[in-house]
């Protein structure tokens, strides 16, 4: 018997563990660069609204803030700017976390729940389509417990251009 078999037909477990990380490898997403993360922590106005980057991937991005009262409308509830800024910039991050240069073509939200102040909120954009020049993304907004507050379409124009060197 060699050292590759046990028995007839059976495999080792040092060939099975490969197998099972060479599979586990193909479906990973990979981490950016620090310096892509750096680029997108740049946003100024992101970063005006306290929006925090907590989780950057190709093709994904997850980011948080809590409403605050410079956040609320005439109604004293969050305003549809500041939860929409927050589901734009998580899908700037995700559309950008290749180092190409991607722009926004359209983005439609609906707006599903009303957002009180000290709301936890947070954004993720998720890639389900990419070609040359077009990325199609998903946008969700929640609060702390899971509920869905917002959920958005959205288009990047990817540029012929990197922001890294």
């Amino acid at each position: 018997m060699n050292s590759k078999q046990s028995t007839v037909g059976q495999l080792d477990s040092e060939t099975v563990a490969n197998a099972r990380r060479s599979v586990r490898a193909s479906r990973s997403v990979r981490k950016v660069s620090r310096e892509i993360h750096d680029f997108m922590l740049k946003d100024k106005f992101a970063a005006s609204l306290g929006i925090k980057l907590v989780e950057l991937r190709e093709g994904y991005a997850k980011c948080e803030t809590t409403v605050t009262d410079q956040m609320v409308n005439a109604h004293n509830i969050a305003h549809g700017a500041a939860i929409f800024t927050i589901a734009d910039y998580a899908f700037a991050a995700a559309c950008n976390s290749y180092g190409q240069t991607a722009l926004a073509l359209e983005v439609k939200i609906n707006f599903l729940e009303a957002v009180q102040v000290g709301t936890k909120l947070i954004a993720e954009a998720k890639e389900e389509s990419l070609s040359t020049r077009i990325g199609l993304y998903h946008l969700t907004v929640t609060d702390s417990n899971g509920k869905l507050v917002a959920a958005a379409q959205a288009t990047a124009y990817r540029k012929n251009e990197t922001f890294i060197k």
